[in-house]
């Protein structure tokens, strides 16, 4: 069923059957100076309408002999609450042989699947389209009463904006609470960006440094208590919910694993980034961004989505369109090609060198690694390979086994894999796409962590670590009895 039809400016129209529908587009063709032409049965009908100067005529549109009297017409809008009707219209039209377009309406899914296998272009189910229009108009309404609430929030700040990121924070995240900063400076609120962790990612140092992000750790910022207000952006994939001070704003397209107590909330998992949110909200306010906040929210947006190919929504796709034109696309190709480190590089090698797969799950471990960053991008760059739908890449950071997954199978949540396989023995955190561990060295072991014995220690551990893992993604790894085919090439 084809919906792509160009329909040119000099076409003309037939309308099959004229109640209420059908009268509500005539009056809108002819508007437009429209060459339409009606028919209904009902000679009554006929009569009212000519009344109003509309080319209207007297036809059964279940009678075959409608095909010649729509015989010159380009496009076909067959509107009448008669389905049995419409349907024998059709049959005609289409057993004529013609390539007029049609437009057909039903009254339920089952009627649409039979106008359609009879070969109308397009068909309109009255109900869904109310239906939609109706939920259109409260997801606007919505929006537009959490903007007020949003806004009462700012306006009763006593002081400075807090903007809490999430733990090593993401370009989505930081992007979010860049594009809330800017409107809580429209409400004469100043507002600092914090966030723990690091930003190690080459990619998001780059997006970081190229645009010109202030960013603060939070361990060198005043306590979050002395602050006006605080906000969280984007904060579910922290997992840590002991914030230490009141939340006034809290906004997400994830939900966290326990409820965050706030007095403005706002979470939309119909959505694939929290940059997305924000964009609405700038839209809500009639806030036209500046270049550094519309490129970081759309390259957020890009990120989170891995370029429009994952769990991209109509809300996404609508964001980034808006964002577009406000962007700079130079700083963007800038901030997605940054230079490799060469410790990036070697952990990736060693991951690659040392990956087992099962299906499409693969696991690897990096051996010692400095940047614990690196091994989310070994864990990214190992998801591209041919085959896998789920990565996870650990390594020795410090005293601390770190372990990064990512995924791209709708059937499973890898935070909840890794929280399943390593919370009782560390920590973990993620979402449905991404996630991580950290679990104390010598816990696999119960040896003590020193520096002489660490490669010990690692061998000890991988044999645990590598178990846990495919045990909590549901498949059996070579390291135990598993009798599933696997690749390996593990060279410790």
């Amino acid at each position: 069923m084809s919906t792509g039809v160009t329909v040119s400016s000099m076409s003309t129209y037939a309308i099959l059957g004229c109640g209420s529908v059908g009268h509500a587009v005539a009056d809108a063709l002819t508007a437009e100076e429209k060459d339409v032409l009606i028919l209904d049965k009902d000679e009554s009908r006929v009569e009212a309408l000519r009344d109003q100067d509309l080319n209207a005529q007297q036809q059964d549109i279940s009678e075959d002999d409608v095909v010649e009297a729509v015989a010159d017409r380009d496009v076909i809008l067959i509107l009448s609450s008669d389905v049995d009707a419409n349907k024998e219209a059709v049959r005609a039209i289409r057993d004529r042989g013609d390539d007029q377009y049609v437009v057909v309406r039903a009254s339920d899914p089952v009627s649409e699947d039979e106008l359609a296998d009879l070969g109308a272009d397009v068909v309109i189910n009255p109900s869904t389209v109310i239906a939609d229009s109706a939920l259109r108009s409260l997801e606007s309404g919505e929006l537009e009463y959490k903007a007020r609430q949003l806004a009462d929030i700012l306006r009763g700040a006593s002081g400075k904006l807090a903007v809490l990121a999430h733990d090593n924070p993401d370009p989505d995240s930081i992007a979010a609470a860049v594009a809330l900063a800017a409107i809580a400076t429209e409400y004469g609120v100043e507002a600092d960006i914090l966030y723990d962790g690091e930003i190690g990612h080459q990619e998001n140092r780059a997006f970081v440094n190229t645009l010109g992000i202030d960013l603060h750790a939070r361990e060198d910022a005043q306590p979050l208590s002395e602050y006006g207000a605080l906000a969280l952006v984007d904060y579910a994939e922290t997992g840590d919910n002991e914030i230490g001070a009141e939340v006034d704003i809290y906004i997400d397209h994830d939900e966290p694993e326990e409820p965050i107590e706030a007095a403005f909330t706002d979470i939309r998992k119909n959505v694939s980034s929290t940059s997305t949110i924000l964009t609405k909200y700038l839209q809500e306010f009639d806030l036209s961004p500046d270049e550094t906040v519309a490129t970081a929210l759309l390259y957020g947006i890009r990120a989170e989505t891995v370029d429009f190919k994952r769990d991209t929504t109509p809300a996404d796709l609508t964001a980034a369109a808006y964002l577009h034109p406000f962007a700079n696309h130079d700083t963007l190709e800038d901030v997605e090609s940054p230079s490799m480190s060469p410790e990036t590089l070697d952990v990736l090698a060693e991951a690659i060198q040392n990956r087992e797969v099962h299906g499409s799950h693969l696991v690897s471990n990096a051996g010692f690694v400095r940047d614990r960053e690196a091994l989310a991008q070994a864990a990214q760059q190992l998801l591209n390979l041919e085959g896998i739908t789920t990565s996870a890449v650990f390594g020795i950071v410090d005293d601390t086994i770190t372990l990064a997954a990512r995924s791209k199978d709708i059937r499973i949540n890898i935070g909840n894999v890794l929280r399943d396989g390593f919370s009782d023995v560390g920590e973990a955190v993620g979402h449905s796409k991404q996630g991580t561990a950290e679990i104390p060295l010598g816990l696999f072991t119960g040896i003590e962590t020193t520096e002489s014995n660490r490669d010990t220690l690692l061998s000890l551990s991988e044999e645990a670590v590598r178990k846990k893992l495919f045990d909590a993604m549901g498949v059996e790894s070579s390291t135990g009895s598993g009798s599933g085919s696997s690749e390996s090439t593990n060279g410790t």
